[in-house]
């Protein structure tokens, strides 16, 4: 028996995501969440013929440094997951994949937060061009999956996605952390 939601009220509403306060029962108990709404995301391990794959550096101001990540976006409103993870590799990257493959799916954090992240490996790599956002400052370099878990180890990768996504990926090639 799922629980009852007795009331919700937005208090926020954003361009990426909304916020609101949820009073919740379950049983005979009564509690508030703030809950974060979130359209969910694509995140894409692009892998080229020699086996590299690109990372983004971008910088992140709730880390409040610059982080190397795999290529990931939000998806827009009643988006397909997949053509969100095809826009987002060639605005990023600026590639298009011949071959898209869901690797996992999961929740950001649920305890806040109803973002759904769907992880997809890119392969047969066709170059493009970029096709960034105003406010997207990136970085693209290619690394072997040996020098990025390397980088994981180093904490030079803090990133959760990535290091799901790499770790996923890299089992596909033989590659292990």
């Amino acid at each position: 028996m799922q629980p009852e939601i007795i009331s919700s009220e937005e208090i926020y509403n954003g361009k990426i995501f909304d916020v609101t306060l949820d009073r919740i029962r379950e049983g005979e108990i009564e509690y508030e969440r703030e809950i974060v709404s979130h359209d969910g995301s694509a995140v894409i391990i692009p892998v080229y013929a020699d086996k590299t794959i690109a990372l983004v550096k971008q910088y992140r101001h709730a880390a409040g440094k610059y982080l190397w990540e795999i290529p990931a976006g939000s998806l827009e409103k009643g988006e397909n997951p997949e053509e969100g993870a095809r826009r987002e590799l060639e605005e990023e990257v600026g590639a298009a994949a011949g071959k898209l493959e869901l690797l996992s799916e999961f929740y950001v954090s649920p305890g806040f937060l109803s973002e759904k992240m769907f992880v997809f490996l890119a392969t047969d790599l066709t170059e493009t061009a970029q096709n960034l956002e105003e406010d997207e400052l990136i970085e693209i370099e290619k690394f072997t999956f040996e020098r990025a878990f390397e980088m994981i180890r180093q904490n030079e990768i803090e990133d959760a996605k990535t290091i799901i996504g790499l770790i996923l990926a890299g089992a596909r090639f033989g590659f292990n952390p």
